[in-house]
């Protein structure tokens, strides 16, 4: 595998096409009323929220409005702003709304429609772009949405500017910095061309796919035009499940999240490894020919192996989050290995490799970030970069999970909990920290707790590990029914 850093320059500048159908926005952004929760608006992974109460068209016009003050402000030169979106039924109302906003601040807007999160990331770097916006809630069900932002280098935008967002939404900044130029909006779906080019360039002249089937399940999100394209242009038979735009179904009982459509279809096939996306297809999950879970623990060993044997991982190390496997962990050190852990979310992740100069990092989710090829996490840049690292094994993804490591026993639960303000404090909650406490004592140091609040999703997530599935079933169960009794 030729890994080599992705460079700006490597491709051509875009510049608008004014033959292009164009629509101007008139009219001034009037003093909306909005009701705002009263806990931060900017999560882990951008604004997320339930459609029609949290995000409305009102809320991202004003998003748009203050991003665009914000993104000008940093700016050293005015360039446009570049909008995807997956294939929910709101994402339409939402990034029509948010680019009236954007050109309300005098910005010009490039919509891509339907195009993958990492999509935007890289047509925002390498572009004269001054931002980026995606409107996706990921794996979250269709009735969520979300608007992500990227920097102009096509990273998630600093918590400082999403701050900076918010105020002017609370109306916290004295004035706005007016202007006599309104922004136009321009259709450039062909950009996305250049982004599928990205993902093949580095695979062309090093490996093919021939003589491989492999089954993907698109999510009905925002993989949906690109994934099949991609994989059999590399020479790969594919079967594709969940593989129209669908805004009724996008992430329902499919995708990364739910992986038992996908065990079977690989099965049935008698395919060699089969690959799911998310809504919008940041992460990816992967299936053996057996059917067996292959996540991103396993894809971080596989890809540092690789990389290690070619000189091109830095101190061998590997940065994880929390939810990193304890037999992934082992493993990877006793090969000589290094692995540092974060807290979950790809930011901190991207935070830890930029401070220890690592080039691999991600998470267990399937959320993958490999510094020789991008900045962001890509779902399909990780699915063809590990069939071709299987290719070139010259054995079987089963072979390779065979002689990797084995995995402890680990639980993870969802427990809904609507009230935000509980949800986010639930180290409040004295009896669910007494119960955190007796199952960290009892287990010692042979299982380990991990309880958290989505960043994404109105949950709270119990994990427990333990060497015995015993022991991680009974503390994991104790767990969730104190969240519920108390927090629920």
């Amino acid at each position: 595998m030729v890994t080599s850093p992705v460079r700006r320059q490597d491709i051509h500048r875009f510049t608008p096409r004014h033959h292009l159908h164009k629509s101007s926005t008139h009219g001034t952004l009037t003093d909306l009323s909005l009701t705002l929760p009263k806990t931060p608006l900017f999560g882990t992974d951008g604004i997320r929220g339930r459609v029609g109460e949290l995000l409305t068209a009102e809320l991202a016009l004003q998003i748009g409005f203050w991003a665009g003050q914000v993104l000008h402000s940093q700016a050293s030169a005015l360039g446009p702003v570049i909008v995807g979106q997956d294939s929910r039924n709101s994402s339409d109302m939402l990034a029509s709304a948010l680019s009236k906003g954007l050109n309300l601040a005098g910005l010009e807007v490039w919509n891509l429609g339907l195009c993958p999160t990492p999509g935007v990331a890289y047509l925002t770097r390498f572009s004269e772009a001054m931002g980026g916006v995606m409107i996706s809630a990921s794996h979250n069900p269709p009735e969520d949405n979300g608007i992500k932002f990227f920097s102009a280098q096509g990273t998630k935008l600093p918590g400082e500017l999403q701050q900076q967002i918010e105020a002017g939404i609370r109306g916290l900044v004295d004035k706005a910095v007016v202007t006599h130029t309104q922004g136009q909006h321009y259709h450039r779906p062909e950009l996305v061309g250049r982004y599928l080019e990205s993902l093949r360039r580095p695979l062309h002249s090093v490996t093919h796919l021939q003589g491989m089937k492999i089954v993907l399940d698109l999510a009905w999100g925002a993989s949906v035009k690109l994934a099949e394209q991609v994989f059999s242009e590399l020479g790969a038979t594919v079967i594709c499940l969940h593989n129209q735009p669908d805004g009724d179904r996008i992430n329902v009982n499919c995708g990364s999240t739910h992986l038992a459509c996908l065990q079977k279809a690989v099965r049935e096939q008698s395919a060699d490894m089969g690959f799911a996306f998310d809504g919008d297809a940041d992460r990816v999950m992967a299936v053996d020919s057996e059917g067996r879970v292959v996540d991103g623990d396993y894809i971080l060993y596989f890809w540092g192996q690789t990389l290690r044997q070619t000189n091109q991982l830095p101190d061998d190390l590997i940065v994880a989050t929390v939810m990193a496997n304890l037999g992934f962990e082992r493993a990877w050190k006793a090969s000589g290995g290094k692995l540092v852990r974060t807290a979950v979310g790809d930011q901190y992740v991207q935070a830890a490799m930029d401070r220890s100069g690592a080039m691999l990092g991600g998470e267990q989710s399937g959320h993958i970030l490999c510094y020789h090829y991008g900045l962001t996490g890509d779902g399909m840049l990780t699915a063809l970069h590990l069939a071709s690292l299987v290719r070139q094994s010259g054995v079987g993804l089963k072979t390779l999970v065979d002689q990797s490591f084995q995995t402890y026993p680990q639980l993870l639960q969802n427990v809904r909990v609507e009230n935000r303000d509980r949800r986010l404090h639930w180290q409040d909650c004295q009896p669910l920290m007494d119960a955190i406490a007796q199952a960290q004592t009892v287990m010692a140091d042979q299982g380990r707790v991990l309880v958290r609040a989505s960043g994404t999703e109105p949950v709270i997530r119990v994990m427990v590990e333990a060497i015995e599935a015993q022991m991680a079933t009974h503390w994991t169960a104790k767990l969730v029914s104190v969240v519920e009794n108390h927090l629920g």
